[in-house]
């Protein structure tokens, strides 16, 4: 891929600012954990894995810059920095996921000296973002299996490299079947109000010369019903112990136009997007996000002053509209209470 979204280099972290794509590939350099955490509260950077990898990051360049000279007193800025975190999309499972991973670690090398307690975050921090690059191929790996020669497939929002450390779920799913040579197509729905679909799958995919056709969101129905899509495939924020999936808010209704006209509806994730803990989907939060961001495109109003809005950033897919999740470590269908508790070795 000819872009990185995120990386850490020279003590800093950098990313693509994803609110400035198409129109300009501009990367910022982060020095402090605070301006990280805004960058993920302001969609510079989003995409559930993509949010697990700048948290982490955060942290270690939040512990790299504690003045303390006890553990005592670094461990309790360490915890404010995690906190900070937290408080910046709740939806997403992969960015708590991070922050508990990096909290372990830092507990585990808690009789160490600070500065090699700073040097084990920063490496941890390197990791997740490099596991997610193989989890994403091996993702990519279990799903191409499913999708067939010659096939079109409709994706929703960008669950792309721009969504993760690098290649992607739904669209790693799309780009490993595109290098197994089978001749396949997307249709990348717009995904309002933020244009992910529009803005940046596209833009992965035309990248990649992979075939894709931008539609808007009230379409999908249209081309699922005369027969001009194969199969859909999605990403996800957080996955319920049922199969209960949260991903961009319109995943629900996708799914239910596939149902309604046979067609497959796959969820591609990795483990770390699996929260075992909730029995199913009602108990998945869900951010609601300001009101400008439907009123206004870009700056411009496309609504009347004083309207009523109703902005959920997220809604969920019920397991029964979903034919398969796919993992890293395999392919779930039929039974997703053990299928998903047997993927993720819980």
């Amino acid at each position: 891929m000819s872009f990185r979204t995120i990386e850490w280099r020279d003590d800093a972290v950098i990313m693509i600012d994803q609110t400035r794509l198409p129109g300009e590939e501009v990367y910022n350099t982060y020095h402090d954990f605070k301006d990280v955490a805004e960058a993920i509260r302001g969609m510079v950077i989003r995409g559930a894995p993509a949010i697990g990898v700048a948290a982490a990051m955060g942290i270690a360049l939040g512990a790299r810059n504690i003045i303390a000279d006890t553990h005592e007193s670094f461990f309790r800025q360490l915890e404010n920095v995690c906190d900070v975190m937290a408080r910046t999309r709740p939806t997403a499972v992969n960015l708590f996921w991070a922050i508990e991973r990096m909290k372990r670690v830092a507990q585990a090398a808690r009789d160490k000296k600070l500065d090699k307690i700073r040097e084990c975050l920063k490496k941890e921090a390197i990791r997740i973002e490099q596991e997610d690059l193989t989890i994403c191929r091996n993702i990519g790996k279990w799903g191409a299996t499913l999708i067939p020669e010659g096939a079109t497939v409709l994706t929703h929002c960008n669950a792309g490299g721009l969504a993760t450390a690098g290649y992607g779920t739904a669209l790693g799913v799309i780009r490993a079947a595109h290098e197994a040579g089978k001749n396949i197509s997307v249709f990348a729905d717009e995904t309002r109000p933020w244009l992910q679909g529009a803005r940046l799958t596209a833009w992965e995919l035309i990248k990649d010369d992979i075939p894709v056709t931008l539609i808007s969101d009230n379409m999908a129905g249209f081309f699922m019903s005369r027969g001009e899509i194969t199969c859909c495939v999605v990403g996800a924020d957080r996955i319920a112990a049922n199969g209960d999936t949260a991903n961009k808010i319109g995943t629900y209704s996708v799914a239910v136009l596939a149902r309604e006209n046979g067609i497959p509806f796959y969820v591609a994730a990795p483990v770390s997007t699996l929260d075992l803990s909730l029995s199913d989907g009602s108990k998945i939060p869900i951010e609601e996000r300001p009101a400008s961001e439907v009123t206004h495109l870009r700056g411009t109003a496309i609504a009347p002053e004083g309207v009523r809005v109703r902005n959920p950033s997220f809604d969920v897919t019920p397991a029964r509209y979903i034919s398969a999740i796919i993992t890293e470590n395999g392919i779930v269908k039929g039974d997703f209470l053990s299928g998903l508790r047997s993927v993720s070795g819980r």
